[in-house]
């Protein structure tokens, strides 16, 4: 926290104004459009809200599959199910996590009606590749952006290269209001849907700004739209994104530099960091050599009171997702991560000091399991 939230909030309760679109809404969204290329932006209830919002709007239908990466957060295939659509799970890049393209291309059938890249732990996919292919085949494009604010490619953000960039601002992220969204959209051809869609399937917003005399119902549509307070609280965070950005990527750097020679010696593997990308420092995660490993290293960090943990359970693997269609020239990348992949402590103040205790407790960890392991 930077010390205005509760002033913010205080104000939202002076100011009568505690419903949606209030006008901490709409400073929080002119901040994120100017930062995001000047794209509109929606604010709305948490990433999956922004998810689902832009999947509503392609009217999907049962046999309209979006493809999504099977290791990333289950709320990916929620949205495409809850808009009507049928979400088919494609392999993780080994170096980065993301969308491979390879598994991508081959998936792609008539059906394919939108692809989802998610961009995980704020690094870049292999999002050229994957647009240029999209586009050819008149493919929509979603950028799962919620790891990224702060996070560019060739000097723009991510989440502003597809037609829709979600944002999450949920109190794991780096920029934060407990619960939060926002939606990116790249169509303007679009934004009356968006709209629409966002206030109930309202034309409430074109009421609000005088082009209609009075509002109806004109479609399907939920509430999307966050209250003020959460606003206010959002709108105090926004001033600090390029310094929680510095901090926590120098926190990142920090961290690889450290664990370069345990990778050297093939201890662990490090993230990869493709040409042209800057990171926001939203998570450092290692690849151990197996899930006995991981599991070791994750209690004995435990018992020296340093929380660090695993994260996605493959989507294909879980007992919903195995009767949706996946690659089948195989989810290898997607397994590894599952089950290899550990999480390190960060967050915004974080000391050097702090990083090195856990690089070195890691790395006594490791270099004991292998002498024991002979």
């Amino acid at each position: 926290m930077n010390g205005k939230e509760l002033f913010n909030i205080s104000t939202a309760y002076q100011n009568r104004l505690l419903a949606g679109d209030g006008p901490f809404t709409k400073e929080c969204q002119s901040i994120l459009s100017t930062r995001l290329g000047g794209l509109p932006v929606y604010l709305t209830q948490s990433g999956t809200a922004a998810l689902e919002l832009c999947l509503l709007s392609l009217n999907l239908n049962s046999t309209d599959e979006v493809i999504v990466p099977s290791f990333t957060f289950v709320s990916c295939a929620n949205a495409v199910l809850i808009a009507g659509g049928t979400p088919v799970f494609a392999d993780i890049s080994e170096c980065t996590q993301n969308l491979s393209f390879d598994s991508v291309v081959r998936l792609i059938n008539e059906n394919t009606k939108a692809i989802i890249i998610v961009h995980y732990a704020g690094i870049c996919s292999e999002l050229t590749e994957i647009l240029y292919h999209a586009k050819s085949k008149g493919i929509i494009v979603i950028e799962d952006a919620a790891h990224c604010l702060g996070s560019t490619l060739d000097g723009r953000e991510l989440g502003t290269f597809g037609d829709f960039g979600c944002f999450s601002f949920h109190e794991t992220k780096n920029i934060t209001c407990g619960e939060g969204g926002a939606l990116v959209v790249r169509d303007i051809a679009l934004v009356e849907r968006i709209e629409t869609i966002r206030e109930k399937g309202t034309d409430r917003s074109r009421f609000l700004r005088g082009e209609v005399d009075k509002y109806t119902w004109r479609s399907c549509g939920s509430s999307y739209l966050p209250s003020e307070v959460t606003a206010a609280f959002l709108r105090a965070q926004l001033d600090d994104i390029d310094v929680v950005t510095t901090w926590r990527a120098n926190c990142w750097k920090l961290y690889h530099e450290l664990f370069k020679e345990l990778e050297s010696a093939n201890f662990v593997r490090r993230p990869h960091i493709p040409d042209h990308v800057t990171i926001n420092g939203h998570i450092y995660y290692l690849i151990l050599p197996s899930l006995q490993v991981r599991h070791n290293v994750i209690t004995s960090l435990k018992r020296l009171r340093i929380q660090t943990t695993f994260h996605y359970v493959p989507l294909h693997n879980s007992p919903f997702g195995m009767q949706f269609r996946h690659d089948k020239s195989g989810m290898k990348n997607s397994l590894d991560a599952g089950s290899r992949l550990v999480r390190l402590p960060m967050w915004f103040g974080l000391s050097d000091a702090a990083i090195e205790l856990v690089a070195n407790s890691m790395t006594l960890i490791l270099k004991s399991q292998r002498s024991v392991d002979g």
